[in-house]
């Protein structure tokens, strides 16, 4: 198969669980919600993900759905979670960007810097679409 939309459309309609760089990565948490981030492909042999996550426990403080301490983070897939899914939801009206030469190293810069999480407008499904699309979007926070 080859590294095309359409051809990853098809992947993910017929459940294909092997993702290319700078795929978005849903990971389903709750019935309503899923945690987001962008494929970072593999090191020795284990599949990485790229995403917006609390920097850790202590510093994490939520109001009015708000996080202070939040940052980009590189981790094991399986650490992000078991079951995911392709979620290239915006491919047929922006063009996704090239992960070598954009996604890749605004990753790189952004691993490690405190950012702002909100829920309703910097939260970790915009930062997954502003690495792929240069956009953020969110259609979960528009359902509720």
């Amino acid at each position: 198969m080859t590294d095309t939309p359409l051809a990853r459309n098809a992947c993910e309609n017929h459940s294909c669980p092997q993702p290319f760089p700078g795929d978005i990565l849903e990971f389903p948490r709750s019935k309503h919600f899923s945690h987001f981030g962008i494929y970072y492909g593999e090191k020795d042999g284990v599949p990485y993900v790229a995403h917006l996550t609390a920097r850790d426990s202590d510093s994490k403080i939520v109001l009015f759905g708000r996080a202070l301490k939040s940052t980009v983070k590189i981790d094991p897939v399986d650490v992000v979670g078991k079951k995911y899914k392709i979620s290239n939801y915006l491919d047929d009206k922006h063009p996704y960007r090239d992960f070598q030469t954009l996604v890749k190293p605004e990753i790189d810069e952004a691993v490690g810097k405190c950012v702002t999480y909100d829920i309703l407008f910097h939260n970790c499904e915009h930062q997954a679409t502003l690495f792929r699309y240069g956009l953020k979007k969110s259609v979960q926070v528009k359902k509720k």
